[in-house]
C-alpha cells in the first residue's frame, strides 16, 4: 500500500516551547513583513525589486502550511504536560519563564513583545475563566511573580502561547499525536527537480516539507540491561516495578500502606514523585512549635508506605533558596568574570586540573566565612576568626524585610585562610584548608563530599543516621537563612558560578576529554545537586517525612539485585552496608537522554543510517548529535543544520535544543526575561530558514 504523503511548509517534531516558540517567530517576521508591505507600496514594474524568498520579513501570498508533531501533546510536550498532577512543580520561578524574546537575546528578527509567564498569569486571573478549566484561573491568581509553579500551569501557558501565535493568521496548521520513526527523501507533485525530506510516521504516514526542525526538547534513554532484567524479574515474580522516567508518564499510585517499598533516586523527580504521593495520602502537616525554621510535622493517614530511598549519593538535591528570603552576597575572589573570559581564549583546558579548583577556592571560601559567622566556635582559633561568643543563629528574615530575590547580605571582612586558599593549586591542597581551620566534627567537611558524603569510608547504619539528622537540621536551616547558613552558602557559589563554568565547554575551550569527562560528569552533576533542586516548600515536606520515618534514607552507592529464590528485590547500600527486601521497587531516576542510547526512534534511525552523527570534541565523542553553529545575522541562510555522518550538512532539518547541547549551549535551558537566550535565538535562525525555503 502506498504511503500517504500530505506536504506542508515546515514539519516540526516536538511540539514543545521550542516549536512554539519557532511559530511565534514567524508569526513576527510575517507581522513585521505585513506592516512593511503597508508602509512602502510595492514598487514599479521596472524598479529592482528583492524576491520574498530572499526576505524573511517580507508578507505571503498564502499561508504557511505547518505540521507540529508531538508523542504526547502538542504545545505542551512532555515536560509540562497539562494532564499531569498539580503537585509536580518547576523548580525555576514563574518569573523566569518567557516564549518572548527581548532585547537581551541576539538575533536578526524583528523585536516583537509578548507576555512572559507572569503577565499570562495576571491575564488570565483577569479574565476569570479559561477554557482549560477553572483550575488554571484557580493556579494563575494564587501564585505570584516568586513562586513556583506547576509545570501543567506553565502547559497552559506554553498553548495559549501557540494559539495567539496562529491567531495572527498567516499559518495553516495541522497537528499529529504520534511518534516520528524516520526521516525520507520523496517526491511530491508538482515535482520542482528537488525532493522534500519528509518525517515518517509510525502509521506509515509521511509529511514532507522543504525544512523539518527536530525539537524533541529531553529525550530518553533504552533501557540498559539491568532495567531490562529488572523489568523482566518483575513480570516473572509477579512484582511491582516502576522503571526510570518522566514521572507524568509513570504510574507511582497504590504503593501497599504500612509495606515497605525500595525506592532508587534522589533527584528532581524524587520530590515530584514525593508530591503526588502526598496528595494521594490525604496526610497533613503541621509547624513545630517553637522550631526556628520551620520545620514541619506529618500527620499520617495509614495509607502511606515505608519508602527505603537509596541513590549514589544517597542524599536528596538541596533545596532552591526562597526568593523572599535575603541571599547571601558573593563576589568572586579568584573565579572572577575576568579569570573566566581569559579561560575562553585557551585550548586544551583540563577542567579538573585547571578550572575546577578555582571553583573549589570559591566554595571553601564561602563555607568558612558563612561558618565564622554562624558557629565561629567550629572554627580554629587564629587572629582574625570571628568572635566566639558571637551568636550562632538569628532569626529568619521575613518576606517583608526581604525585598526581592535578588537581595544580598553585606560581605563580611577577609578570614584568616584566605592566604591559603590563594596559594592553593588543587582541589587537595583546599580540602587541606578546609581541614586546618574547622576544628568541630560537625562542622567538618570537604569538597570530595560533594560527591562523596562520607569520603567512600563505611560507616554504620546508626552513623548515617547521625548524619541524615544532620542533614535535615542543616536543609532546613539553610532554607530559613539563606544569607548566613553554610551550607546555604556552597549551593549560592556553584549557583553563580557554573554557567561560566559550562561556557567553557561551549567556545571549545576544555578538551574533549574532560569535557565529557569532568565538566558533562561530575560537575554538571554537582551543579545539578547544588542548584538545581527543587523549590523549598516541597523540600520541607520530604524533611518532614524523613523525620516521621516514613521516608528512610538507605544510604549512598546503592545498588539494587534481584532475589530469585525468594522473589523479591534487594537494595544495599555499600556505605552502610544496610540491606532491604521488597516486592515493590520503584525508580524516581530521569533516564536522562544520552542520544547515543536513546529511545527516540528518530534519533536512532538518523544514527544508524548514517543521516546523523554524534558530536566529537578532540575526537571524543560526546552524548549528541552534531549540528552546525549559527551565525546572528540576516543575510546567514543556514545554522543548526544536521550533519550527516559523511559530514555532509543537511539545510532541510534544523536541529534545535537538547539533542544537540553540545553546538547549542545553552540551547536546553528555558527562556528568562531580560537574560540572553539560546532558544530563542535559536528559534529565530529555524524561522528565518522556514520562510527563505518557503517561497512564495
Amino acid at each position: 500500500m502506498t504511503p500517504v504523503t500530505r506536504q506542508y511548509d515546515a514539519v516540526f517534531v516536538g511540539g514543545g516551547p521550542r516549536a512554539v516558540a519557532t511559530i511565534i517567530r514567524l508569526a513576527d517576521r510575517l507581522r513585521a513583513g505585513n506592516t512593511e508591505d503597508a508602509e512602502h507600496p510595492p514598487a514599479a514594474a521596472d524598479s529592482t525589486v528583492t524576491p520574498h524568498s530572499q526576505d524573511t520579513s517580507l508578507s505571503r501570498a498564502r499561508p504557511l502550511r505547518l505540521a507540529i508533531v508531538d508523542a504526547l501533546e502538542v504545545g505542551a510536550g512532555a515536560t509540562w504536560l497539562t494532564t499531569q498532577p498539580a503537585q509536580y512543580l518547576n523548580n525555576t520561578t514563574a518569573s523566569a519563564t518567557t516564549l518572548h524574546p527581548d532585547d537581551s537575546t541576539p538575533m536578526s528578527g524583528p523585536a516583537a513583545p509578548g507576555p512572559d509567564l507572569v503577565d499570562w498569569m495576571q491575564q488570565v486571573a483577569a479574565a476569570g475563566h479559561h477554557p482549560a478549566g477553572d483550575w488554571v484561573v484557580e493556579e494563575a491568581g494564587a501564585l505570584r511573580a516568586q513562586d513556583f509553579t506547576s509545570r501543567r500551569l506553565q502547559g497552559i501557558y506554553y498553548r495559549d502561547q501557540l494559539d495567539a501565535a496562529i491567531a495572527q493568521g498567516g499559518f495553516e496548521v495541522d497537528e499529529y499525536v504520534a511518534t516520528v520513526t524516520g526521516l525520507e527523501s520523496v517526491e511530491v507533485e508538482p515535482f520542482s527537480g528537488e525532493p522534500l525530506t519528509a518525517a515518517v510516521l509510525a502509521d506509515g504516514t509521511h509529511l514532507a516539507a522543504p525544512t523539518l526542525v527536530l525539537a524533541q526538547g529531553m529525550v530518553q534513554s533504552r533501557p540498559d540491561d539491568e532495567v531490562s532484567n529488572l523489568i523482566r524479574f518483575a513480570a516473572d515474580a509477579g512484582l511491582r516495578y516502576v522503571p526510570p522516567g518522566m514521572p507524568a508518564e509513570r504510574d507511582f499510585t497504590a504503593l501497599p500502606a504500612g509495606e515497605t517499598v525500595l525506592v532508587r533516586g534522589l533527584g528532581a523527580n524524587f520530590f515530584d514523585v514525593i508530591g503526588g504521593l502526598i496528595a494521594e495520602w490525604g496526610g497533613e502537616f503541621e509547624p513545630v512549635d517553637g522550631d526556628p525554621h520551620g520545620r514541619l510535622r506529618y500527620v499520617p493517614t495509614g495509607r502511606e508506605p515505608h519508602l527505603v530511598v537509596g541513590s549514589r549519593r544517597g542524599m536528596p538535591y538541596r533545596t532552591k533558596p526562597v526568593p523572599y528570603l535575603l541571599q547571601r552576597d558573593f563576589t568572586p575572589r579568584w573565579a572572577t568574570p575576568a579569570w573566566f573570559e581569559e579561560l575562553q581564549t585557551r585550548t586544551s583546558l583540563d577542567f579538573a586540573a585547571e578550572v575546577w579548583p578555582t571553583i573549589a577556592k570559591e566554595i571553601a571560601d564561602q563555607y568558612l566565612e558563612a561558618l565564622s559567622d554562624w558557629a565561629p566556635e567550629a572554627l580554629t582559633t587564629t587572629e582574625g576568626t570571628a568572635d566566639p561568643e558571637a551568636p550562632t543563629q538569628t532569626p529568619a528574615a521575613s518576606p517583608s524585610e526581604a525585598t526581592s530575590a535578588s537581595a544580598t547580605a553585606p560581605a563580611t571582612t577577609d578570614g584568616p585562610w584566605v592566604a591559603q586558599l590563594d596559594a592553593a593549586a588543587t582541589a587537595e591542597d583546599v580540602e587541606r584548608v578546609l581541614a586546618d581551620h574547622v576544628r568541630d566534627p560537625r562542622w567538618s567537611w570537604l569538597i570530595g563530599d560533594l560527591r562523596r558524603p562520607t569520603r567512600g569510608r563505611s560507616i554504620t547504619p546508626e552513623q548515617w543516621r547521625e548524619l541524615v539528622d544532620q542533614l535535615v537540621t542543616d536543609e532546613l536551616a539553610s532554607m530559613s537563612e539563606p544569607a548566613r547558613h553554610p551550607r546555604a552558602a556552597v549551593n549560592r557559589v556553584m549557583s553563580l558560578l557554573r554557567g561560566s563554568a559550562h561556557r567553557l565547554g561551549a567556545v571549545g575551550a576544555v578538551a574533549g576529554e574532560s569535557l565529557v569527562r569532568d565538566l558533562q560528569g561530575w560537575f554538571d552533576a554537582d551543579g545539578l545537586f547544588l542548584a538545581s533542586g527543587p523549590p523549598a516548600v516541597r523540600v520541607r515536606r520530604v524533611l518532614a517525612l524523613i523525620d516521621a520515618g516514613i521516608i528512610d534514607l538507605l544510604g549512598p552507592e546503592t545498588v539494587v539485585r534481584t532475589d530469585e529464590e525468594a522473589g523479591v528485590f534487594r537494595a544495599r547500600s555499600l556505605i552502610t552496608g544496610r540491606e532491604v527486601e521488597s516486592a515493590v521497587l520503584v525508580e524516581t531516576r530521569m533516564s536522562k537522554g544520552k542520544v547515543p542510547s536513546t529511545d527516540d526512534p528518530l534519533l536512532r534511525s538518523l544514527l544508524e543510517s548514517g543521516a546523523a552523527r554524534i558530536h566529537r570534541v578532540d575526537g571524543v565523542q560526546t552524548d549528541y548529535i552534531e549540528a552546525t553553529r549559527a551565525t546572528i545575522a540576516e543575510a546567514a541562510t543556514t545554522g543548526h543544520n544536521l550533519v550527516a555522518a559523511s559530514g555532509e550538512v543537511d539545510e532541510s532539518v534544523i536541529v534545535l535544543g537538547i539533542p544537540a547541547s553540545t553546538t547549542q549551549p545553552g540551547s536546553a535551558i528555558g527562556a528568562t526575561p531580560g537574560v540572553p537566550s539560546p532558544l530563542l535565538a535559536g528559534a529565530d535562525v529555524a524561522a528565518k530558514q522556514i520562510l527563505l525555503r518557503a517561497g512564495g
